[in-house]
């Protein structure tokens, strides 16, 4: 490796790719492999929708609260111990999950694997931003992002498939030692840290750093819109697989978990829009992808099952949209501690997740999915008004 850092097409390069890659797609399998089975664990386990979301949503809530003390942590014991440790104890506890008994033991060990989850989200980019050449950062960047995005719509589906022909336990049987083999992977090929310096933390600073975002004019704004569309985004996968195995749709649980193949077109939406967003700008972009989503998710409320799917198409690509401008935003407004700053956009991100993804379950239980639509658009519709009170808002000097 050069001084300057990790370049394109060396055996580093590839080995440090191939294995943030496995990372990433090994932490979202396992924290996303439950969605699909929501609907499964309220008949296994005699409890009602919202009950069921808790198996992602205190994953998640752990998850999005653990990455603000990981990330600083990471600093002291580096960059690659703190990840290989995410990856392995995530690894066993979902082992562990697949052997639980009751339904609050089960409860128990998700919420250990979500915080368990955190080291890899909060750390992968820092070692990028470190160990890379700034001409390969981009390219680091996207394999990583698309093994994240993979990770999580491969996780559904292969829970779902496994769920309909072996069950639930042998599902996630699985996806424990395909996370366990993705771990081995990671330390086998993750080249150690070559420019970290371990240094102490002065934890006494570690609060001021992170609320001196929230005084800026815009960055609140964007951390409302993580919260905001990640929380409508995941509610409507939560509860579309109640609506779609029970009659008169009647669908069998791969065809649900089929579903989550649309995440492709969100993947690709997420390069298209960020890159209208450099041409067009981010004020006028992320309102209109916003919209798209809101279209998405009226046209969820139709009986036909084409339609159906096709608002889910729609919702997933204006997420995603709206995402990767919001995310990128918050680099641009935040002029020092960046890391701080994504990191709390991503804590309200995951916490919107966990906090409105069981919330919809209210909804679903007293009005149905109709009940659902009405409450992820109330959510997006939120997310709308921000998006245009950013626009209206001077980029800091």
């Amino acid at each position: 490796m050069e001084s300057g850092g990790i370049e394109i097409g060396t055996p580093a390069f590839r080995r440090s790719a191939l294995a943030l890659a496995a990372a990433g797609f090994s932490t979202f399998a396992v924290l996303y492999a439950v969605q699909p089975l929501l609907p499964v664990f309220a008949e296994v386990f005699g409890v009602t929708p919202a009950a069921s979301s808790l198996s992602l949503s205190l994953a998640t809530g752990l998850l999005a609260v653990a990455m603000l003390v990981v990330s600083p942590l990471s600093e002291v014991w580096g960059r690659k111990p703190v990840m290989l440790a995410s990856l392995l104890a995530s690894a066993l506890l979902t082992l562990v999950a697949a052997c639980m008994p009751t339904w609050s033991s089960f409860l128990a060990v998700r919420a250990l694997a979500g915080l368990a989850m955190s080291g890899v989200p909060a750390v992968a980019m820092a070692y990028l931003a470190e160990e890379m050449h700034g001409r390969a950062i981009g390219l680091a960047m996207g394999l990583l992002v698309s093994g994240n995005s993979l990770g999580g719509m491969t996780g559904r589906l292969l829970s779902g498939v496994l769920t309909d022909h072996y069950g639930w336990r042998v599902a996630l049987a699985v996806l424990g030692l395909l996370a366990l083999a993705a771990a081995l992977a990671f330390w086998r090929f993750l080249p150690a840290s070559s420019r970290f310096l371990a240094r102490p933390l002065p934890w006494r600073a570690v609060p001021g750093t992170f609320l001196g975002h929230w005084r800026d004019a815009g960055l609140p704004w964007l951390y409302a819109e993580a919260f905001l569309l990640m929380g409508g985004f995941v509610t409507l996968y939560n509860y579309v697989g109640f609506r779609l195995l029970a009659p008169p749709y009647s669908l069998s649980q791969s065809a649900v978990a089929a579903i989550f193949v649309v995440y492709l077109a969100g993947t690709a939406s997420s390069t298209l829009v960020g890159h209208a967003a450099g041409l067009l700008g981010r004020r006028r972009v992320l309102w209109l992808a916003i919209a798209v989503g809101l279209a998405g998710i009226a046209l969820t409320a139709a009986e036909s099952l084409g339609l159906i799917v096709a608002g889910i198409v729609v919702a997933t690509i204006g997420f995603f949209g709206a995402h990767s401008v919001a995310s990128g935003w918050v680099g641009r407004r935040a002029l020092h501690h960046r890391a701080q700053a994504s990191s709390t956009y991503l804590c309200l991100y995951y916490l919107g997740s966990s906090v409105a993804g069981t919330a919809g379950g209210w909804f679903f239980a007293h009005a149905g999915w109709h009940g659902v639509v009405g409450f992820v658009g109330a959510l997006y519709l939120a997310a709308f008004l921000v998006a245009l009170r950013l626009a209206r808002l001077p980029e800091p000097a």
